[in-house]
């Protein structure tokens, strides 16, 4: 799988509001500068996760970005989603609207499965998890293969 720049920032954005205590609204200057996001990038990301109802934006001199809605509610799935669509696309297509010739029919059952594998980590995984360095049991578990860790 390949982890898009823009999720990446989007969920490293979403992190550095979360572990912010007093729950006031934090600029997009700070958020860049916290996590050496580019601002003209990191300004269309926070435009996608508004979009998405994940933040919302604050005018005024103690303006800048909050939840839209609890940390815990939003997953890294609802994030990879705002950013850039579905989890998994063949050819810009969803796994259960691509076809293919008799031979190849196969495939679309690997992708099917691919995005379930994904949605069983993503889904589970929220935000406030992210922002506290404690990820769910089972997910952690995963971790700890050492294959996991290795490229193959």
């Amino acid at each position: 799988m390949r982890v898009s720049a823009k999720a990446d920032y989007a969920l490293r954005a979403l992190i550095e509001i979360a572990v912010r205590t007093d729950g006031a609204a934090v600029s997009a200057e700070q958020l860049g500068k916290a996590q050496g996001i580019p601002h003209g990038f990191l300004q269309a990301i926070l435009a996608d996760l508004r979009r998405a109802d994940v933040v919302v934006s604050q005018r005024g001199q103690s303006g800048g970005w909050r939840f839209a809605r609890k940390p815990e509610s939003v997953t890294v799935a609802d994030v990879i989603r705002a950013v850039d669509g579905p989890l998994v696309s063949v050819y810009g297509l969803r796994p259960e609207a691509v076809e293919y010739d008799d031979s190849a029919q196969v495939l679309q059952h690997v992708w099917i499965a691919a995005r379930h594998s994904l949605r069983s980590v993503f889904e589970q995984v929220t935000i406030q998890d992210l922002a506290d360095g404690k990820l769910p049991q089972g997910i952690a578990a995963l971790t700890e293969d050492e294959d996991a860790w290795q490229p193959h």
